[in-house]
């Protein structure tokens, strides 16, 4: 009551006001108590739930082939004009990014509109290019759902052997409102858009300089070193995207491979397969042990129990007025941690990744 009369106010003045009349055993604690379990209170402050980092994917640690794996994203608009003269009209088009799990190389497409027609027209051609992907991880966008389901449409409505259907790509969606389930996508639109801002500056390119900007772009990304650059003298690149594409930098002049073994004695075969095996190696032993680093989320704090009363945080309302939700289904990890629920509001059952659901600080 008296946290309520002084207008919900903090366990230090909450404090002082009880100990004008009593002093109570353990005041402090109690007084964070009381204000901590107020559920308007916490409404202003809530915090949602932190799980412990969790470990990578094997997708992200397990290279067979390139774009085996990948991520998908989309970027823009990009202003395209369809004539270099003056009065030239201007259309709205955007880029299809495709990423590799494990390499982080990177697969540029434009597309004309957001439409799952455009997008299933860039996924063709990305599937002639670099071979069909096992699975393709994206957000929850109506392209891309829209796409996925045309595609089982097709699988199961027409005449293909089951053998074949199973051979389809897996579409696997992220929970809505969480990026960082798609974090390498995010990642390559951010170093997409910033090669591109430098490059377009106040300018408006036609169809072809924009396609030819786009493919100059996608090789820059593919040259990026993958480890930290070596202080050894004899150590003349780092491992790239581009190793894995065509076997050595996409920007570096050509130039014949130096090894340590004596291969001139080998066919050409076996010389193909021991400068491929000599990159997977370099994957292997210089890549995968700098993804094994933590560098943040080693606590977990607070958890999500089943069929317990949540608020969902949603960035584009007060706290206020964030809905509630009873947690009907978690999912949790290969390490046992939850990090996505089910949920069940007035509007229906949701999805959500655990950074998005407050518990109330109640017993059910």
């Amino acid at each position: 009551m008296k946290h309520l009369e002084l207008l919900h106010a903090g366990p230090q003045l909450l404090l002082s006001h009880i100990r004008q009349t009593y002093w109570p055993m353990g005041g402090r604690n109690l007084s964070r108590n009381i204000v901590n379990n107020c559920l308007k209170c916490f409404r202003h402050k809530a915090q949602s739930v932190q799980p412990i980092m969790g470990q990578l994917p094997q997708s992200r640690t397990h290279l067979e082939f390139p774009f085996l794996n990948c991520y998908v994203d989309y970027a823009g608009p990009v202003l395209v004009a369809d004539r270099r003269d003056r009065g030239c009209k201007l259309t709205k088009s955007y880029m299809c990014i495709f990423v590799c799990s494990a390499l982080k190389a990177v697969h540029l497409e434009l597309v004309s509109d957001l439409t799952s027609e455009a997008y299933m027209a860039a996924l063709n051609r990305f599937v002639a290019r670099r071979g069909k992907p096992q699975s393709i991880t994206s957000d929850n966008g109506t392209n891309f759902v829209g796409a996925s389901n045309e595609m089982h449409r097709f699988l199961h409505s027409s005449s293909v052997a089951s053998e074949i259907a199973q051979q389809g790509i897996e579409f696997i969606f992220t929970p809505a409102y969480s990026p960082h389930f798609n974090s390498l996508a995010e990642v390559a639109v951010k170093s997409c858009k910033h090669h591109l801002k430098r490059l377009l500056k106040l300018t408006h390119f036609t169809f072809e300089e924009i396609v030819t900007c786009l493919t100059h772009i996608e090789a820059v990304l593919n040259s990026r070193p993958l480890t930290p650059l070596s202080s050894d003298p004899n150590d003349f690149s780092a491992l790239t995207p581009s190793h894995f594409l065509i076997g050595r930098p996409l920007l570096s002049v050509p130039h014949s491979q130096v090894t340590d073994a004596n291969i001139t004695r080998l066919d050409r075969w076996r010389r193909i397969q021991y400068i491929r095996q000599h990159f997977w190696s370099r994957f292997h032993n210089e890549y995968i042990s700098l993804l094994r680093a933590k560098s943040k989320w080693f606590h977990s704090r607070g958890e999500v129990k089943q069929a317990s009363l949540v608020l969902i945080k949603d960035k584009t309302t007060p706290p206020l007025l964030w809905s509630l939700g009873r947690v009907m289904t978690t999912y949790p990890g290969v390490d046992g941690v939850t990090r996505v629920a089910e949920l069940k509001t007035k509007r229906g059952i949701i999805r959500r990744a655990v950074n998005c659901i407050c518990p109330l600080p109640i017993e059910d």
